[in-house]
């Protein structure tokens, strides 16, 4: 009598491991040396963007994310006026997919009119006074836009209730979130350099500089 073996069905929520080797397999995690544009200098690269062009593991990833945040029971039961916000468009992939799989409200995202001008809002698209709002994006690296997007929530009179980013990879200048619930599905501990004399470079080895 033969017998055969039904295929492995995916994690629920995948393993910090299986999040890395998917963002490897899409060339979104890179290993190397570059230069961030605030001068640091590190051994890998991640875009996120680059995984989530695959629909099936962009929605793997954001059900993933959003399973998370659905075992924190406090947001679990704010889900249907539970808002979120990315803090660029660069994260919007990343804020609709969760919005999907949780069954959340709506969608708003931050934007720069003109480089080097504060985020804003578009017009008549801001968060209501008194609204839930959980800041969702694909990196969390130095915080920058992430501390921006916060704060333009709260002169809205909105309430941030929660943070939730794919890859949360921390420079020395990452500032901690700690008054709200924050979640990922993995982290990210690069090297990072101030001074170029400190990175290894061998021979035929050369500096990318990289501008997100």
């Amino acid at each position: 009598m033969s017998t055969s073996t039904s295929p492995q069905l995916p994690k629920l929520i995948p393993d910090e491991s299986e999040v890395l080797e998917l963002l490897k397999q899409t060339g979104a995690l890179r290993y190397g040396h570059f230069r961030y544009p605030n001068g640091l200098y590190s051994d890998l690269y991640l875009q996120v963007a680059l995984a989530m062009r695959d629909f099936q593991i962009a929605k793997r990833l954001s059900v993933a994310l959003s399973r998370k945040i659905r075992q924190n029971k406090e947001l679990r039961a704010m889900i249907p006026q539970l808002s979120v916000v990315s803090p660029a468009t660069g994260g919007l992939p990343v804020a609709y997919g969760v919005v999907e799989a949780l069954r959340a409200n709506q969608v708003y995202w931050a934007e720069e009119d003109i480089e080097g001008r504060p985020q804003r809002f578009r017009q008549f698209i801001e968060p209501k006074p008194g609204e839930k709002i959980l800041i969702v994006d694909d990196i969390l690296r130095s915080g920058a836009k992430l501390s921006a997007v916060k704060r333009l929530i709260l002169d809205c009179g909105a309430e941030v209730v929660g943070i939730a980013v794919m890859i949360y990879q921390p420079t020395p200048l990452t500032p901690v979130y700690d008054d709200v619930p924050f979640f990922y599905l993995a982290k990210l501990d690069a090297m990072y350099y101030r001074d170029l004399k400190e990175v290894a470079l061998q021979p035929g080895e050369e500096i990318i500089d990289v501008w997100v």
